[in-house]
């Protein structure tokens, strides 16, 4: 007989494990089914290795602007493979961690490619083909191949970069973020295809490492999920940097060399010139992995290469689920894991359960300078029907900003003019993506301006710049 389980997640990401683990807790008899790398993309190929780059490339800039802090710094340079090493290393420590968390919660691990033969029991075989090279080793003690059945099976698949037509990523001249992350030397020259987090982060980090980048948005914007007011200011510090900016154009074909790549771009007019650089990176967003599950035969409903579900990961198949980005967006891994836990905890019941309200889930983007936002946009908030208040600091006027060497960026705040809700908060400058969360908090105890400007924010931080924005907002501003 197949052996059984009360909770089957398929993928181990952020979603996945984060799930398993709440099962774990609450009593489930749990199981994860992996091909590739418990972690998942965010641990492995995402977040986390990426913001190992980032961490190199930032001190190396403040290295080459010592002198700007009354030091000095002579000779000045960088090892690509040393930064690709810290990088990878960093990603390997949390891998084992993750293997840990499956022990140490009694969760088994089933090595292999998972496919639903049925509600209530998965198949797990060898790999068709990883969707990611290279995959790690199955870790020790893991369970594979067979038949395995459970009553609740989540699907944390997860997803993978979109592929444009024409622009197809060969590994060499054509990267996906994969290779982004792992180049055996720094190229001279770089384009990069769509404006997103990814897209900008690594224009970001190959900037700041000497390298010429250009940037190709086929929208109007730059980080086009973000507020326009943002989004402008980014574009002047990232074209201050160096980063050429193409917004409402588009890549309409590649021709390869040897050692390079020719791009033709189109741009809003019609008009079109070849860009030829080392290196490509197709950085237009992903799409959720719901191939070779089983799923059409299920008759399990998708959209748009994603699963539907309702707000509590159930899908329209009793005992299927999805969560992640596989569920569709945003696709970032905090979703991914709150999905996970409200998931687990409807299927156990708990009275307490509420469905995952997306409008309060902060964004980050880690480029330099850093860009996070929760809640709507200004122009978003107005298209609503709200007539709002916006407050706005700019970090010049902030004492540590200054201090820190990091006078450029802002903190913008929307409020609602009748009841002082706030409806969105965003920010642009050093470590804005560690104080973004005091405005979620905010508004997910539904706060109110009044209490944002009675709370005391310490002296000297940048958080006080969060304060000033809500004063600011009310015509009650101090410091501008």
């Amino acid at each position: 007989m197949a052996e059984s389980y009360d909770v089957i997640v398929i993928g181990g990401g952020p979603g996945g494990y984060v799930a398993a683990i709440r099962a774990a807790q609450l009593g489930f008899k749990t199981a994860v089914a992996e091909r590739e790398h418990l972690g998942g993309i965010c641990l492995n190929w995402g977040c986390i290795p990426t913001k190992a780059l980032l961490r190199s490339a930032e001190i190396y800039h403040y290295m080459e602007h010592a002198k700007d802090y009354g030091l000095s710094a002579e000779k000045v340079g960088f090892d690509a493979a040393a930064v690709v090493k810290r990088s990878r290393g960093v990603s390997g420590q949390l891998n084992g961690g993750v293997t840990h968390l499956m022990k140490k919660n009694k969760i088994d691990v089933l090595w292999g490619e998972a496919t639903i033969a049925k509600p209530g029991e998965i198949k797990v075989a060898k790999p068709s083909k990883p969707a990611v090279e290279p995959a790690h080793p199955a870790p020790k003690g893991v369970k594979g191949e067979g038949t395995y059945q459970a009553k609740h099976i989540i699907i944390a698949t997860g997803a993978r970069p979109r592929v444009l037509p024409g622009i197809e990523p060969d590994g060499k001249l054509i990267w996906t973020y994969f290779e982004a992350m792992v180049p055996e030397k720094m190229p001279k020259s770089l384009l990069v295809i769509g404006s997103g987090a990814i897209g900008i982060e690594f224009a970001s980090f190959y900037r700041t490492m000497g390298v010429e980048v250009t940037v190709v948005e086929v929208l109007p914007q730059i980080l086009p999920i973000e507020d326009e007011e943002i989004a402008k200011h980014a574009q002047k510090r990232f074209e201050k940097a160096g980063i050429k900016i193409m917004t409402g154009a588009k890549v309409t074909g590649v021709k390869k060399g040897a050692d390079n790549v020719t791009a033709t771009v189109e741009a809003a007019d019609g008009k079109t010139q070849e860009i030829t650089v080392d290196r490509l990176i197709s950085a237009a967003g992903v799409v959720g992995n719901i191939e070779n599950l089983g799923l059409e035969a299920l008759g399990v409903k998708t959209d748009r290469g994603c699963i539907v579900t309702d707000g509590y990961g159930r899908t329209n198949v009793a005992g299927i689920y999805a969560i992640g980005d596989v569920a569709g967006p945003p696709m970032l891994a905090h979703k991914a894991e709150h999905e996970g836990v409200v998931c687990i905890e409807a299927i156990k019941g708990l009275n307490d359960v509420h469905p995952l309200d997306k409008s309060k889930i902060p964004g980050c983007t880690y480029c330099h300078p850093q860009v996070a936002s929760v809640g709507m946009t200004e122009k978003r908030a107005r298209e609503a029907g709200h007539k709002v208040k916006v407050g706005r600091f700019p970090f010049i006027g902030n004492g540590k900003a200054i201090a820190l060497g990091e006078a450029e960026g802002m903190v913008k705040t929307i409020f609602d003019e009748k009841t002082g809700q706030l409806l969105g908060a965003h920010m642009i400058g050093a470590e804005v993506t560690e104080l973004i969360q005091g405005y979620v908090v905010a508004m997910t105890l539904e706060t109110t301006e009044a209490e944002l400007m009675h709370t005391v924010f310490p002296h000297p931080t940048l958080s006080e710049m969060m304060h000033e924005s809500v004063l600011d907002a009310y015509g009650r501003v101090i410091h501008m």
